[in-house]
């Protein structure tokens, strides 16, 4: 018999929000370079995911770069009571797929300030280092977020691609309310973070839910999406909703139909049986 899956979390406690959010990164030009190519669809898009009761954004400083965060502004600046934004630092942008990573202490200030001044917001509610720069102790590149998290421009942080060791040397500088880590039904090398945070009451939001997988496991999806009158993407993220109580979702498309379609996958309440099938 399938379990009734939580549709909320609070993000650091407090952040009441729903589970499945939306991610703006697919809002730009090829490469993740450059504005959205058709701007007006792409605020169709922000406006229709809230209308529908997405209330968590993600976006990113190097998602254009920059011009991510000023669409999120343009179109949802009035929602802003109502939703809650995050965005993420820590990268450079050099050209099309280009991401340098950029951990030194005066790169992540004007990191911060910038996306501010683009959302067009006084606090960030979630602010991401977007890396763990190898060449920067983490405790240096967090050092200006504590310090923005003292000044109330940043109201909770989280990481990305993160390990368990990574996120307990950031605990010692600030706390960490959210993990952001490459995982899908077919990529699962993070498993050990999902339980971790889980325990400790940090959201962990998966990037790039919707990746497919080999042969096998597309069989599965298929065959499921078929008895839940459903697509592959739908179960995809009904598996990722089972997973863990902790996990926010954030797939971003630029089809009106396709957000849509992502947002009903909360209607898939996948049985103990079939989430045991795709998790095995």
């Amino acid at each position: 018999m399938a379990t009734t899956t939580s549709l909320t979390y609070k993000i650091g406690g407090e952040l009441e929000i729903n589970r499945m959010g939306y991610g703006g990164m697919q809002l730009t030009g090829p490469g993740v370079w450059g504005d959205a190519p058709d701007r007006e669809l792409a605020k169709r898009v922000l406006l229709s995911a809230v209308e529908s009761g997405v209330n968590f954004i993600d976006t990113a400083d190097s998602y254009g770069p920059h011009t991510n965060e000023v669409l999120i502004r343009e179109a949802l600046s009035s929602q802003y009571s109502d939703i809650v934004v995050a965005t993420k630092g820590g990268l450079e942008r050099t050209g099309p797929n280009q991401w340098p990573v950029n951990g030194r202490p005066e790169h992540i200030r004007q990191a911060i300030d910038g996306s501010l001044q683009r959302l067009g917001k006084e606090v960030i509610q979630l602010w991401q280092l977007h890396r763990v720069d190898p060449n920067v102790p983490i405790e240096e590149t967090l050092g200006p977020v504590a310090d923005a998290v003292k000044a109330g421009k940043i109201l909770h942080v989280g990481l990305s691609e993160a390990g368990i060791a990574d996120i307990e040397r950031a605990q010692q500088v600030v706390p960490i309310v959210s993990v952001q880590n490459l995982y899908n039904l077919a990529e699962r090398s993070w498993e050990e973070v999902v339980d971790y945070t889980a325990e400790r009451g940090i959201a962990f939001i998966p990037w790039f839910p919707l990746a497919s997988g080999p042969g096998k496991l597309q069989d599965k999806i298929g065959a499921l999406a078929e008895k839940y009158q459903a697509t592959p993407a739908q179960v995809a993220l009904a598996w990722l909703l089972r997973r863990s109580p902790n996990i926010l979702l954030i797939p971003g498309t630029k089809s009106l139909q396709h957000l849509q379609e992502n947002l009903a996958a909360v209607k898939v309440e996948l049985s103990d049986e079939d989430v045991a099938s795709l998790t095995a």
